[in-house]
């Protein structure tokens, strides 16, 4: 009797098995898991070789071939990071400096099909961010007809030291922009393998937000990255105007610095020291894009400016408060004396010009002209240079969006997770965009908030299946040739351009 159980225990046990969908990739079997709503998931896959050891601050590696089927049911491991954002939720198998590894989420009998696929990078200033983050989640969109897939690249020191050694071994006399590296490989893989999956390799938008949207314009910016993508979506951030990456000698510089303020004298003193002691040290570093002369041949804004950035539909925009008033005010109140004060304190000679631009006659205004000129300051300029240029030198459609949706106060939040922001705060929109959210418990979302989360997934799925936003049920968007822009909230529409006068005081300060 115990044998025949055993047998049929077994037999089941291979049913079960057999029902678990399996992809064929180049490297190997992947065996995925269908979600309840029918989308399947492909989770923790290798898409290069652990980046570890002589590997350490090299381009990524082609991963290698396994036999066997791969389970592909829970997330890898995240890339060094310290714990520095409290609105990143993670799932990841720890933290790792073997961490190159993405997820990929399938529409229901999607094998055999021609599906777009949207590749996305997640945010987190190059110093933290993960793929597994609820708020990246990628089954709400597959749910409406693409593939999503979230990679994970490396960070900080890991992923961006610059090094004078490091710039010598190189066969390509470049260093530093390893994490950019790290998603051009990604790139490179689902070229090789998106069509086992139901994917259309000649339909990929690759899309970003804050670092990851100045990862999308620094891939659209490099040469490697021609014909790997055919559009894409940044969301507040390029690597443009006050966010121009560093020269290498700079980067260079810095780091050599840094290797010696910790006894590290040599490139191989540097690659001993074990991952958790280097992320420690580093702490107080910092460790950011740089013009390598291999990824970034030129610096951005020369690339754009000679439109030899790679033609694509663009799809960008920004968030109404991006930065606070405290951020231009520090604790200082609200009133007309206190903002001229600070803004002459930051600006000097040019505080008038500010000023101008960024006016608050009555105290009444102050918050708001603050809250512009922090948000532009941060990262809002930087974003209106990328639609601009691209929209300048390149001759495929640019949509423009500016996204204002607040998101609710919710009571008995934990501390520090309320968002107070006198608009759309920066990041807020990920989860309307994403459709995720229900994944995030901070806030009592409204139906309104869940009406312009299905909108703006709608334009963006539309954007990715077909370069064009637009579609049934849906407000009209222009490109930016009517000088346009979405106004994205629970009632979305178009409007014209905001004040040009911001952006031309904001360029008067920047690649002159």
């Amino acid at each position: 009797m115990k044998k025949i159980f055993s047998i049929v225990f077994t037999l089941l046990g291979m049913a079960v098995y057999a029902q678990n969908p399996q992809v064929k990739t180049a490297n190997g079997t992947l065996e995925g898991v269908t979600e309840a709503s029918g989308v399947v998931s492909y989770k923790g896959v290798p898409f290069a070789l652990p980046p570890v050891g002589d590997l350490r601050w090299k381009e990524p590696q082609a991963p290698k071939n396994w036999t066997g089927v791969r389970k592909a049911d829970h997330f890898g491991p995240q890339a060094m990071q310290r714990y520095i954002y409290s609105d990143m939720q993670f799932r990841s198998d720890g933290t790792k400096e073997d961490c190159l590894y993405l997820n990929v989420w399938t529409p229901p009998q999607a094998k055999g099909q021609k599906l777009a696929v949207l590749v996305y990078f997640y945010g987190g200033g190059f110093q933290a961010g993960d793929g597994s983050e609820y708020r990246y989640d990628g089954e709400a969109l597959a749910k409406k007809g693409i593939i999503t897939v979230t990679v994970n690249y490396r960070l900080g020191i890991f992923g961006f030291m610059a090094h004078p050694e490091l710039t010598a071994e190189s066969a390509h006399h470049a260093s530093g922009n390893y994490g950019l590296m790290d998603q051009h490989a990604a790139l490179v893989w689902v070229q090789k393998n998106i069509a086992a999956f139901g994917g259309d390799p000649n339909k990929v938008t690759i899309a970003g937000e804050s670092a990851g949207s100045m990862s999308v314009c620094g891939q659209v910016a490099s040469p490697l990255s021609k014909g790997l993508f055919r559009a894409a979506i940044g969301e507040s951030g390029s690597l443009l105007g006050n966010l121009s990456p560093r020269p290498l000698a700079d980067a260079e510089h810095a780091a050599v610095k840094f290797a010696t303020s910790i006894g590290a004298n040599s490139l191989a003193d540097l690659r001993k020291i074990p991952a958790d002691t280097l992320l420690k040290l580093s702490q107080r570093a910092h460790f950011e894009c740089d013009v390598d002369g291999y990824f970034l041949p030129e610096s951005p804004q020369k690339i754009f400016d000679a439109g030899k950035q790679m033609d694509v539909a663009l799809l960008a925009g920004w968030n109404s408060a991006e930065g606070g008033p405290g951020n231009v005010l520090g604790r200082a109140d609200a009133t007309v004396d206190n903002y001229r004060t600070a803004v002459k304190k930051m600006y000097n000679e040019r505080a008038q010009d500010i000023l101008d631009a960024y006016p608050a006659a009555t105290d009444a205004d102050v918050a708001q002209a603050a809250t512009n000129l922090a948000s532009d300051r941060f990262i809002a300029y930087a974003t209106w240079k990328f639609i601009d240029m691209q929209g300048k030198t390149g001759h495929k459609p640019v949509y423009r969006y500016f996204f204002n949706k607040r998101r609710p106060i919710q009571a008995n939040a934990p501390a520090g997770t309320v968002d107070h922001s006198p608009g759309a705060a920066h990041a807020s929109e990920i989860e309307y965009a994403l459709g995720n959210l229900p994944t995030n418990k901070v806030y009592a979302w409204t139906p309104d908030d869940f009406k312009t989360s299905e909108t703006m997934q709608n334009f963006f799925t539309n954007f990715v299946k077909t370069g064009n936003p637009n579609g049934p049920g849906l407000p009209t968007w222009d490109t930016i040739k009517t000088g346009n822009v979405m106004v994205i909230n629970q009632e979305s529409k178009q409007e014209p351009q905001p004040d040009p006068k911001r952006q031309k005081t904001m360029d008067s300060f920047f690649n002159k």
